[in-house]
């Protein structure tokens, strides 16, 4: 083996951890190259719709589900973590973690009738899920404040430092996205993730494996619910505003897209789903306008020529010509 392909050799097999590190150091570095906090702001939005989407994907892309109400999950994290420190006066950090337990409680309590549910009934059964909680925060005007809002989270803070700057949360917010995203490739390549896939590929086969379908989906259920939680926590305190309006049914709608355009199954993906998708409104303003209908679009087109995904797609297509080109070089 010559030293090139040993070179190559060592990057394909380290290549998760290498991933991660080079992901790390350009999140670690971008604000020093930018530090206009509007910027900020919408990468700090990127990673904060990242973790929901992570979790989503292990639901979706691995498990084999659908669902179409996790931005339910993501307004009980907001709204919860908001009632707590303010209504209530208690600390930012606890109340964060502890409403996500509460919300993980709730998930499994949800979870274990729901998920005898497959297809298009789960789906329905997720989105009615998320139609509730959506309606209970607009006309629960004195405890959430209704459609007005509710305003006065304050800011996550560790002793005497407060993250009350776009810089400072951009760190945060970050840490959290890579401790989930470092979660998520673990879990895939564990046993568990393992029996996912197989969960994913046949149901009925990862059964007569050995697989505990009902109590892998339920798992992974109340593990993306946290994930949500966890990042309408972040949001409520990075923003001090939230409404109804950010936990819709559209929302929902959107983190779905944003793990179909990534890529189902593709941990990766999840975070390009997340900032490709934040970002189109951004780029160009018919998006922002005609957001639900552009993203239909995408999602159809995605569906009809990469149905694994974008970032799934490219790399198959990147490893069929090179293994074509192997093939030529070959009989060559």
């Amino acid at each position: 083996m010559t030293a090139k392909e040993k070179i190559f050799y060592f990057i394909y097999l380290h290549r998760t951890g290498l991933g991660v590190f080079l992901f790390t150091l350009a999140v670690a570095l971008f604000p020093l190259f930018e530090n206009n906090p509007y910027t900020l702001g919408l990468t700090n939005l990127i990673a904060i719709h990242a973790i929901i989407v992570l979790g989503l994907n292990l639901f979706i892309g691995f498990a084999g589900q659908i669902s179409l109400g996790h931005g339910a999950f993501f307004g009980l994290g907001a709204y919860g973590t908001a009632l707590a420190t303010v209504t209530f006066d208690l600390p930012p950090w606890p109340s964060m973690f502890g409403v996500a337990l509460l919300v993980a409680l709730f998930a499994l309590l949800l979870g274990v009738p729901v998920l005898r549910l497959s297809g298009h009934y789960l789906a329905m059964a997720t989105l009615g899920f998320n139609f509730v909680v959506h309606t209970l925060l607009l006309q629960w005007d004195e405890v959430t404040g209704g459609p007005s809002g509710f305003y006065g989270m304050p800011p996550l803070a560790i002793g005497d430092f407060a993250f009350d700057s776009e810089v400072r949360f951009h760190y945060l917010v970050w840490g959290f996205t890579l401790a989930c995203l470092l979660l998520a490739l673990n879990l895939v390549r564990s046993g568990v993730g393992r029996g996912l896939a197989a969960l994913s590929g046949d149901e009925t086969a990862a059964a007569a494996l050995g697989v505990d379908t009902r109590r892998a989906k339920v798992q992974v259920f109340v593990l993306s619910a946290v994930f949500a939680s966890l990042a309408g926590s972040l949001f409520a305190h990075c923003y001090g505003f939230i409404s109804p309006d950010s936990f819709d049914i559209f929302t929902s709608t959107d983190f779905a897209i944003m793990v179909v355009v990534g890529g189902m199954g593709s941990i990766w993906g999840s975070l390009f789903g997340a900032g490709l998708l934040t970002m189109l409104p951004e780029w160009i303003d018919i998006f922002e306008t005609y957001k639900d209908f552009v993203h239909g679009g995408i999602l159809v087109l995605v569906l009809m020529f990469l149905p694994q995904g974008l970032v799934t797609g490219v790399a198959d297509q990147l490893r069929l010509r090179l293994a074509l080109r192997r093939g030529k070089n070959a009989a060559a």
